[in-house]
C-alpha cells in the first residue's frame, strides 16, 4: 500500500460540483475484499479498536454503523482510507463528510477523494490514513501514541492556519452570501469578489480604511489629544522619551496609581496597570520601552473600572464586550499554579488566536500582581476567591469576554459613533473604562482609553459569556452594500475542438459593448487588446489571473480537460457555460479512457452554471445534449441544421437557440427570430465554406446574446473578427503566397482533422498536408490520423513533434504511416521528422494552385516560416475561390 500522488482540487471538478475543496490521493493497494476472511476480521477489529468513532459513519447503507458493516464484509481499501482521512479531520474539530473511491484503469490503483477545509491538514490526513491502514494490515493495530501524535500534528497545522478568527468570520459571512474570495499571497490580505467588483481586507482593515485614521489610531497620545479637544473624556497623561522624565510625568498626571504603556503598542504588549510605587514604575517603564517601536512611553493616571471594547463598523456600534483579565477562582484546596493548569484544560483554550480562549501563561506581570498580594504560584486560594493574573484584559493573554451589546447606554453609543468619525476609521474598536457601560461615562468618571484600527472580532464572535454577535455581517455590508454586485460575468468554454476560436470570438463580441474583457486561450492570457502572459493558459491559474484583475469587467475563459482534472475550475459558478463537442482525444490520460468519461469531465462546465445563467450546448452531439439533464441552468442550443429536432422542440417551448438558416446565423427564442448576420460575410467562415467555423460562430453568438450583448453588437463583431494569425493564431490561418496558398491549423485529433477536411477537400488544386500529432496519444489514434489524412490530402508529409512526450523518436510517425498504408497502399507520402524542415521543404516544392496545410506542434514557428516568404495577404475574403460541394 503506497501513495503514488496527492493533488488538491479547489473548485467544481470531475468528482463533484457541490464540494469545492477536495484532496485526491492516487493509491497502489490491495483490496480488503481480496484477503482471507480471517484477515478481514482481524483488520476490522484493529480498525474499530483504533477509531471507534467510525461507527458514526453511515456510508452507502444509510444508517449508523453502515461503513463498518461494509468493512466487516470486505470493501476496497481505498474506501477505508477515505473514511479514515475524514474521521481524523473530524476528531480535530473539522466537520467533513464527502468522499469517493474509484478504481482506475490500472489494476490495483485507486483514486481516493475526500473533502478538506485546510489544505495542509487534508494532505496530512491522507498520509496519516494510509499509515494507519497499512499498520493495521501488517500488525493488527495502530499504536495509540502514533494516533495521538497524528491528532496533535493536525491540531497544530490548524493552529497555524493563515486565517485568524477575525478574518475567518468575515470569510464565512462572504461564503454564506456566495461572494467569492481568495488569499492574496502578500501581507495576509484576502480578496473578495471578481474583476472590477473586487474588494480587499487585511485582518479587519478594508481597502477603504483611511491611512490617516490608522496612523492616528496607532499614535495613542495623538488620539487622546484630539479626542480631548472634541470634549471626549480621556485619561490624564503625558508622553516621555527618557527615564529621567518619569518622576515629573507621574506628578503631572496626579500621582499614583498610574498606567505605563508604549506609545505605539498593540495587543496589550508592554502595558502595566495600577502602578502604586516607584519600583513598580521603573519596571513598567523598562517593559514599555522594550515593546515600543520608537522611544515614546505614555504615562497616564489609572482609572478604576471595568474594561469594555465597543466595536464600530461603518459608523454604527455593532457589538460591546466587557473584557475580564486572566484569572483563577479558588476552591480552598488547589494552588494557583494548579488552578492555572485546570483552567488551561478547558477545550476552548489554546495557544494563539485560533481558539475561542487563549491559555494562561505566567509572566512578569503575573509575578508582580501576586507579589502585591503576598502570594506565589503555590498559594492556595480560599473558596470563591478571585486572583487576577494579568492587569490587562486582552483575550490574547488569557482574558475572557462578556457580551454587553444590549446594555450600552444610548449616550455612550452616540459617543462611540462620534469618536470613529473624529478619528476617521470605517472599522474601529474603542476601549472604554467604566464601572457601568449602561450609564453615561460622565456620570461615573468613565474614560475612553484607546481607539484601535483593525480590532479583533474573537471576543464578539465567541464571547465567553453572553450572546455571540455576527460582527462580520456589517463588514460585508460595508464592502458590498445590499444590491451591489461582487461578481463579473463569467463565460466558460470547453469542447474537444473549436475552444480557442470560440473563446476569442466571444471575447471579441463583448468588446463591442465597450467592456474590458479578459480571456484565456491555448496561446495566452489577454486583457482587452493586450497579451498579459503567453502560453497554453486554459487552467485555473490563468483564469484566476483574469478574475482577480481589478480592470476586468467580463471574463471569457477557455476551459480545457487538463485543468479540470488537475485543479478543478477556478470559480464556483459561471454565467454561461459553452460545450462545443466531445470527441475521442486525450484518451488514456488522467484515467479518462472513454469518450463517455470525457463527456462526464467536460460536463463540469455545464453543471457549474448558476440557475439564472445558460448552458450553451451543441444540439448535434448526443453526449453534449445529454448534459441538459445535469445542468441547473437554462439551456440554449446551437446547430447547423435549422430542422434539428432537439432545437425545434426546445424553441417551441420558448427556449433559446442559434441555427444556420438560409445562409444566416440566426437567433430563435420561442416565436422570436433574428437574422444576425449572413455567414458568408463573416471572415472566419471563409465565405461560408468552413462549416465547423460557422458552428463556432453560432455558439459564440448565442452565448453572447444569453449574457445580454445586443444583436447589433454581435452583428458588428461577426463582421470584424478574422481567422488571422493575429486574432486566432493556429486556427485556420490562410496565407496567399502568390502561386499557391498555405493554411496553418492546430488540428491534432480525429475530430479536428475531419472538420478541417470539410474545407480542404473543396480546394480545386492539389492538397498537400504536413501532418503529425502530440506524442501522448494512443497508437490507434495515430493510425486513425493517417487514415484520415489520406481522405483529405493528395500528398502527405509526415513529421513529428520536437517534444515526443515520452515516445521513441519516429514512433508516432511510424503509426501515422501505418494508417496511411492501411487506407491507401499507393498513397503519395513522405517522411521528414523535423517539423521546420518538413514545412520548408513542402513550401519549396508546392506546385501552382496548391494548398499546403500545416498542422504544427509550434504554431508560432510555422507562421514565422510562412511570413518569411512575404505572403500577399491573410484575408479569407481574398482567398482563391473553391468549388462548392
Amino acid at each position: 500500500m503506497k501513495i503514488l500522488k496527492i493533488q488538491t482540487l479547489r473548485g467544481p471538478n470531475y468528482w463533484s460540483i457541490r464540494y469545492h475543496k477536495l484532496i485526491v490521493v492516487r493509491l497502489d493497494l490491495e483490496d480488503l475484499a481480496d484477503r482471507p476472511s480471517d484477515s478481514i476480521t482481524g483488520f476490522y477489529e484493529g480498525l474499530v479498536a483504533t477509531l471507534p468513532s467510525l461507527d458514526d459513519h453511515f456510508c452507502s447503507p444509510g444508517h449508523q454503523g453502515g461503513f463498518l458493516k461494509r468493512v466487516r464484509n470486505g470493501t476496497m481499501m481505498g474506501h477505508i482510507v477515505e473514511h479514515v482521512a475524514l474521521e481524523l479531520q473530524t476528531l480535530v474539530g473539522l466537520e467533513l463528510g464527502f468522499g469517493r473511491t474509484r478504481e482506475t484503469s490500472s489494476p490495483g490503483t485507486y483514486q481516493v477523494v475526500f473533502e478538506y477545509k485546510d489544505e495542509r491538514a487534508g494532505r496530512y490526513a491522507a498520509r496519516a490514513a494510509v499509515r494507519l491502514c497499512r499498520s493495521i494490515v501488517d500488525t493488527g493495530h495502530y499504536p495509540e501514541a502514533d494516533l495521538k501524535q497524528d491528532l496533535e500534528d493536525l491540531a497544530e497545522i490548524l493552529g497555524e492556519a493563515p486565517l485568524g478568527p477575525s478574518t475567518e468570520s468575515i470569510v464565512l459571512e462572504a461564503e454564506s452570501r456566495r461572494i467569492p474570495w481568495s488569499v492574496v499571497p502578500v501581507r495576509s490580505m484576502i480578496q473578495f469578489g471578481y474583476g472590477i467588483y473586487q474588494r480587499r481586507i487585511q485582518a479587519t482593515q478594508t481597502d477603504s480604511t483611511g491611512i490617516l485614521g490608522v496612523e492616528l489610531a496607532c499614535d495613542k497620545e495623538g488620539t487622546k489629544n484630539i479626542l480631548g479637544n472634541f470634549g471626549i473624556p480621556v485619561p490624564r497623561g503625558t508622553v516621555i522619551t527618557y527615564f529621567d522624565e518619569l518622576e515629573n510625568a507621574i506628578a503631572e498626571v496626579g500621582g499614583y496609581p498610574i498606567v505605563i504603556k508604549p506609545l505605539d503598542g498593540n495587543h496589550g504588549r508592554g502595558i502595566t496597570l495600577d502602578i502604586r510605587n516607584w519600583l513598580e514604575a521603573e519596571e513598567a517603564y523598562d517593559a514599555a520601552q522594550e515593546a515600543a517601536k520608537n522611544r515614546g512611553v505614555i504615562i497616564e493616571h489609572y482609572y478604576t473600572g471595568r474594561d469594555h471594547r465597543v466595536l464600530v463598523v461603518g459608523g454604527k456600534v455593532v457589538a460591546v464586550a466587557e473584557r475580564v483579565p486572566a484569572h483563577v477562582v479558588g476552591n480552598g484546596q488547589s494552588t494557583i499554579e494548579e488552578l492555572i493548569e485546570e483552567t488551561n484544560r478547558d477545550p476552548r483554550r489554546g495557544d494563539g488566536h485560533t481558539n475561542v480562549l487563549t491559555k494562561i501563561h505566567a509572566d512578569r506581570t503575573t509575578w508582580q500582581l501576586l507579589e502585591r498580594k503576598g502570594y506565589t504560584l503555590q498559594t492556595v486560594l480560599h473558596e470563591g476567591e478571585i486572583c487576577h493574573l494579568r492587569a490587562t484584559a486582552n483575550l490574547s493573554t488569557g482574558g475572557i469576554a462578556i457580551d454587553r451589546t444590549d446594555e450600552i447606554h444610548p449616550e455612550n453609543l452616540w459617543l462611540a459613533q462620534r469618536i470613529v468619525k473624529i478619528i476617521g476609521l470605517d472599522i474601529a474598536g474603542i476601549d472604554i473604562v467604566t464601572d457601568d457601560i449602561s450609564r453615561p461615562l460622565r456620570e461615573n468618571n468613565g474614560v475612553v482609553v484607546e481607539v484601535n484600527a483593525a480590532p479583533g472580532f474573537r471576543m464578539h464572535v465567541s464571547p465567553s459569556v453572553g450572546q455571540a454577535r455576527n460582527v462580520a455581517a456589517p463588514v460585508i455590508d460595508l464592502l458590498y452594500p445590499p444590491g451591489s454586485p461582487s461578481r463579473i460575468p463569467i463565460i466558460s468554454i470547453t469542447g474537444t475542438n473549436g475552444k480557442t476560436t470560440t473563446t476569442r470570438l466571444i471575447a471579441h463580441l463583448f468588446k463591442q459593448t465597450g467592456q474590458v474583457t479578459g480571456y484565456t486561450t491555448t496561446d495566452g492570457t489577454y486583457i482587452g487588446d493586450h497579451l498579459v502572459e503567453a502560453g497554453d493558459n486554459t487552467g485555473p491559474q490563468s483564469a484566476n489571473l483574469i478574475l482577480n484583475d481589478p480592470t476586468v469587467e467580463v471574463a471569457v475563459l477557455e476551459t480545457a480537460r487538463g485543468g479540470i482534472l488537475r485543479s478543478g475550475l477556478a470559480f464556483d459558478r459561471s454565467d454561461v457555460g459553452v460545450v462545443l463537442n466531445v470527441a475521442a482525444d486525450h484518451l488514456g490520460l488522467g484515467d479518462i479512457d472513454t469518450v463517455e468519461q470525457m463527456a462526464h469531465l467536460k460536463s463540469v462546465v455545464a453543471e457549474a452554471v448558476n440557475p439564472n445563467g445558460y448552458a450553451v450546448l451543441n444540439a448535434e452531439d448526443d453526449r453534449v445534449v445529454a448534459m441538459a439533464e445535469r445542468t441547473p441552468a437554462q439551456v440554449a442550443y446551437f446547430s447547423l441544421d435549422p430542422q434539428n429536432p432537439i432545437v425545434k422542440a426546445h424553441t417551441e417551448k420558448g427556449g433559446l437557440a442559434a441555427v444556420y438558416e438560409d445562409g444566416f446565423i440566426t437567433l430563435i427564442k420561442g416565436t422570436w427570430i433574428a437574422r444576425v448576420q449572413e455567414a458568408a460575410r463573416c471572415p472566419i467562415t471563409f465565405g461560408g465554406r468552413a462549416p465547423f467555423m460557422i458552428a463556432n460562430a453560432l455558439a459564440a453568438t448565442v452565448a453572447a446574446f444569453a449574457q445580454g450583448v445586443e444583436v447589433e453588437a454581435i452583428r458588428q463583431g461577426l463582421l470584424t473578427f478574422t481567422s488571422s494569425s493575429q486574432q486566432t493564431p493556429g486556427r485556420m490561418n490562410l496565407f496567399n503566397l502568390g502561386s499557391y496558398h498555405a493554411l496553418v491549423d492546430y488540428a491534432h485529433n480525429a475530430a479536428s482533422y475531419e472538420a478541417l477536411g470539410q474545407f480542404v477537400r473543396n480546394w480545386p488544386g492539389q492538397r498537400i498536408g504536413v501532418v503529425g500529432g502530440p506524442g501522448d496519444r494512443r497508437d490507434e489514434d495515430f493510425v486513425n490520423l493517417g487514415k484520415l489524412s489520406v481522405d483529405i490530402f493528395d500528398r502527405i508529409v509526415v513529421k513529428e513533434d520536437d517534444d515526443t512526450r515520452g515516445r521513441p523518436r519516429g514512433d508516432a510517425a511510424h503509426h501515422i504511416k501505418e494508417g496511411i498504408r492501411a487506407a491507401k497502399p499507393e498513397a503519395d507520402y513522405d517522411t521528414i521528422l523535423d517539423e521546420s524542415t518538413a514545412i520548408e521543404t513542402t513550401l519549396d516544392q508546392a506546385p501552382a494552385g496548391s494548398l499546403v496545410v500545416i498542422l504544427p506542434e509550434s504554431v508560432s514557428r510555422a507562421i514565422s516560416l510562412i511570413q518569411a516568404r512575404n505572403p500577399i495577404d491573410e484575408t479569407p475574403e481574398t482567398a482563391k475561390p473553391v468549388a462548392q460541394s
